[in-house]
């Protein structure tokens, strides 16, 4: 009966709505029925369907009834502008209406009903509880951007540069914790073998880049097959460094050398180097140079006879003078880029500053401080116990061979040792042959001088990073 007077309302008996024409007291017990119909549909109906309900009813029965008694009429008045407050409230709220609807609802739940939802709004607050402790437990776990897909156990987070092999049993003897990464080209290939296996014979994992695109030409070499070989034709060290030396790939070496070819290591020896800058505390050093053996370019390079170890250079005369007090570069606090040794942390952050279009480093050097981990007047510095020479052989330059020749070559070609006879104009066109190098030169200043403006400007722009070295003056320089 209930669900026909819902789904079609005309279906309600008119015998005892026209009789009411003879009496208000039927008129009272029909508004009755009405009331009584209206609060069976609110409780299976949302409320909207109430709404409708109501008007439908009101304007099913306006023909069929008179209402001669002002009371009537009045009281008929009354149940119409409700209904037209309703209306107007229904449909002004009616998102909030239509959201909050199952309230509504609940008003004709019986008990078991009810307690029956409380028992599983329970549950599921305990189930809400144990997530949120998991969840609070999961933030606080680091993991590698990228990596929340899986099982934290399968995640392998570094990797090395250690070959393994196709077949058979893996030797299981102990990593090389150290690595050289050196630029090579074939033109200096004896001065290298020598630099190379110095290093070997310390158990350091061997990694070089060819600028010159000559990779076969090595194998006659006994250690060939057991370093790491990367090849790009005229790329600069810092090139490849950018690329192939990521942090997370050289994470488990403690030290990493980064260094040019044209070094030689007679007086050299890695283990005792390494040994000094671990009992000095040193993040960036560099093993000094022989100074009657050496191309010197920067004085706090310098050996000193009868030293262990030095951090800053005095320079006593000039406008920039450096001494004790000093707490800058160029009189402390840094190292030349040419043989440069970082420890695995100051290599992690180095390697964010080492600009990927920026090939030639110009202008690192006096910032490296910043990567010292502490203060850099005590955690970089250069090692005067164990020492190396630098030849100065010119590399980089030219696609061809000639570009690459050693230092000997060089002078055994240069224009000043051709016999008078000679034309000027070959001596000219062999000149150029080889001046690309002032070419390269001219490419790395520009270089260091939008690696300055780019600090300047990163320095200006990040509200959040606080200078360490606040108002210590450094000197742009090569």
């Amino acid at each position: 009966m209930l669900l026909g007077l819902i789904t079609n309302p005309h279906k309600v008996p008119h015998t005892n709505i026209n009789s009411v024409q003879n009496g208000t007291s039927r008129q009272m017990e029909d508004s009755f029925n009405i009331v009584k119909h209206l609060r069976l549909v609110l409780e299976v109906q949302p409320f909207s369907y109430l709404i409708a309900e109501i008007l439908h009813l009101y304007l099913s029965r306006l023909p069929l009834v008179s209402l001669p008694d002002p009371k009537s009429r009045s009281c008929l008045c009354s149940i119409f502008i409700t209904v037209a407050l309703i209306c107007a409230i229904y449909f002004t709220g009616n998102a909030f209406l239509a959201k909050d609807f199952r309230v509504f609802l609940g008003l004709g739940m019986n008990n078991s009903q009810q307690n029956a939802q409380c028992g599983t709004c329970e549950v599921r607050l305990r189930q809400q509880k144990e997530t949120s402790h998991t969840s609070t437990k999961c933030k606080e776990k680091c993991r590698p951007f990228g990596s929340e897909a899986l099982p934290e156990g399968i995640v392998s987070k570094t990797s090395n540069l250690e070959m393994r092999p196709l077949w058979g049993d893996v030797d299981k003897s102990p990593n090389s914790v150290n690595l050289l990464a050196i630029a090579v080209g074939i033109k200096q290939k004896e001065l290298v073998n020598s630099l190379i296996k110095k290093f070997l014979e310390h158990d350091f994992v061997v990694m070089l880049f060819h600028y010159d695109g000559v990779v076969d030409e090595w194998n006659d070499l006994e250690w060939s097959s057991h370093v790491i070989h990367v090849s790009a034709m005229n790329q600069t060290k810092w090139w490849f460094a950018k690329r192939f030396l990521h942090p997370d790939i050289v994470s488990e070496y403690d030290y990493i050398f980064l260094w040019d070819e044209d070094l030689g290591v007679e007086s050299f020896h890695p283990d005792k180097y390494l040994s000094i800058v671990r009992e000095e505390g040193l993040e960036i050093s560099q093993p000094a140079l022989d100074l009657g053996k050496s191309e010197v370019h920067h004085p706090i390079t310098v050996r000193r006879r009868n030293s262990r170890v030095h951090r800053r250079f005095y320079r006593f005369k000039g406008s920039s003078r450096c001494d004790n007090n000093s707490t800058a570069p160029p009189c402390v606090g840094w190292v030349e880029m040419m043989a440069p040794v970082f420890s695995k942390a100051a290599w992690r952050c180095a390697w964010y500053m080492v600009q990927n279009d920026l090939i030639h480093a110009w202008g690192l050097d006096k910032k490296l401080g910043y990567c010292a981990q502490g203060d850099r007047t005590k955690k970089v510095g250069v090692i005067d116990a164990e020492y190396i020479t630098h030849l100065g052989v010119p590399t980089l330059g030219g696609g061809n061979s000639d570009g690459n020749k050693s230092s000997k070559e060089l002078a055994d070609h240069s224009p000043q040792s051709k016999n008078t006879s000679n034309s000027e104009a070959s001596a000219t066109a062999l000149y150029e042959k080889f001046d690309n190098r002032s070419l390269v030169r001219n490419r790395s200043s520009i270089e260091m001088k939008i690696f300055w403006e780019r600090w300047v400007k990163a320095s200006k722009e990040d509200e959040c990073w606080v200078d360490p070295f606040q108002n210590q003056e450094t000197e742009p320089h090569g």
